[in-house]
């Protein structure tokens, strides 16, 4: 698959086989201003997997983001031509209920990063900066022009059925602080984005984004914006913005 062309191919997927997120037309509704905005994204937008995730086609994206994704929403095929378009070197997104979705599945779990095990009832709470992801060039590519700590978040908190820290190959972008918001079963430690390479590919996924608000949010739609660009290896056609991450 060919990174260094533009506009990038990118496929927008969001079949869900559970639970519907009301906030899906919003979703890619923020990616097509992005693709707009940008003109560095040319994107496909289906529910149809058996279109969309086989060998053939995936060979002609560079980045899939899938957006919501609940239940059992592929076949053991599917996630075969999954697998295959990673290990090219194709790019993951995966937003929010992207986590919730295959949970018997134990490469799509690591392909996530960590498998969804629940959240308390929405609220408001903190989202703050992994101390970390500063000193690392993609950690700062993705989480350009984010200030430091975020108040006020309102977002389903997820929790994960394992320790995202217990994964030694994720990257933590974003943590939220526990002491803001309730039911949170990760401890004082709450890693709710983060990016790795992983089987020659890229993966990118953040937990939040479960209400339409956070699709017109400049700071959470500046970081899905650079992890697509990330995970698609196409960072240097993003100009930086000049914004420190503290």
């Amino acid at each position: 698959m060919a990174h260094s062309q533009l506009p990038m191919e990118v496929l927008v997927f969001s079949k869900t086989a559970g639970y519907r997120h009301d906030s899906i037309p919003a979703s890619i509704a923020a990616i097509r201003r992005i693709a707009t905005d940008t003109g560095l994204l040319k994107l496909t937008e289906t529910e149809d997997a058996d279109l969309c995730i086989t060998d053939k086609t995936l060979s002609t994206y560079s980045v899939v983001v899938f957006l919501h994704n609940t239940g059992n929403f592929l076949s053991s095929e599917q996630i075969k031509a999954l697998q295959q378009f990673v290990r090219r070197g194709g790019g993951f997104v995966g937003i929010h209920a992207a986590g919730a979705g295959l949970r018997s599945d134990d490469w799509y779990g690591r392909l996530i990063g960590a498998h969804f095990s629940g959240h308390p009832d929405p609220e408001e709470g903190t989202v703050i900066i992994e101390a970390q992801a500063s000193s690392k060039p993609c950690g700062r590519f993705i989480l350009d022009g984010c200030c430091s700590t975020r108040h006020g978040w309102r977002d389903e908190w997820y929790n994960f059925t394992t320790h995202p820290r217990q994964n030694p190959n994720l990257n933590m972008l974003l943590l939220g602080d526990n002491t803001t918001f309730s039911g949170s079963e990760m401890g004082d430690d709450h890693p709710l984005s983060w990016y790795q390479e992983f089987e020659g590919g890229r993966s990118f996924y953040t937990a939040l984004g479960h209400f339409d608000e956070a699709y017109t949010d400049e700071w959470f739609i500046n970081m899905i914006k650079r992890g697509i660009m990330w995970a698609g290896k196409a960072e240097s056609k993003l100009v930086p913005t000049g914004s420190s991450i503290v």
